[in-house]
């Protein structure tokens, strides 16, 4: 099972003062729209999401189908296929946005202590 590309989702108070926090570890911008409040910052093979205004909590998330690039992976288990199986595996499965057979979907599940988990496949 290959979940992709994981990052981190961070709900943040001040878009600009994170980006300038995580500025100062060494995280360089690889995506996204600060002016749209959301930003994906780098540090090596380390990938955090910025997002303010977007959800509640801080989300783990899995990309399936990318590296660490944000690059297409030439093999990679389907979000749909992953989601059979951890509902084979008895994952409860909190929300879902696959509506189709192929192509972008995503689906949240939650770990023992309520953090959400989101995988979600852009292509």
């Amino acid at each position: 099972m290959k979940l992709g590309a994981f990052s981190i989702s961070l709900n943040v108070k001040d878009i600009h003062k994170s980006k300038e926090f995580y500025t100062k570890l060494g995280f360089e911008a690889l995506g996204g729209d600060i002016s749209q409040n959301w930003l994906i910052m780098k540090n090596d093979s380390c990938i955090i999401g910025l997002f303010q205004g977007m959800f509640e909590k801080n989300i783990l998330t899995f990309n399936p189908g990318w590296d660490e690039n944000a690059q297409n992976l030439e093999s990679f288990t389907d979000v749909r296929e992953l989601k059979k199986i951890l509902q084979e595996n008895g994952i409860h499965i909190v929300s879902e946005g696959i509506e189709s057979s192929e192509g972008p979907a995503h689906f949240t599940i939650e770990d023992p202590d309520g953090n959400p988990i989101l995988l979600d496949q852009h292509r």
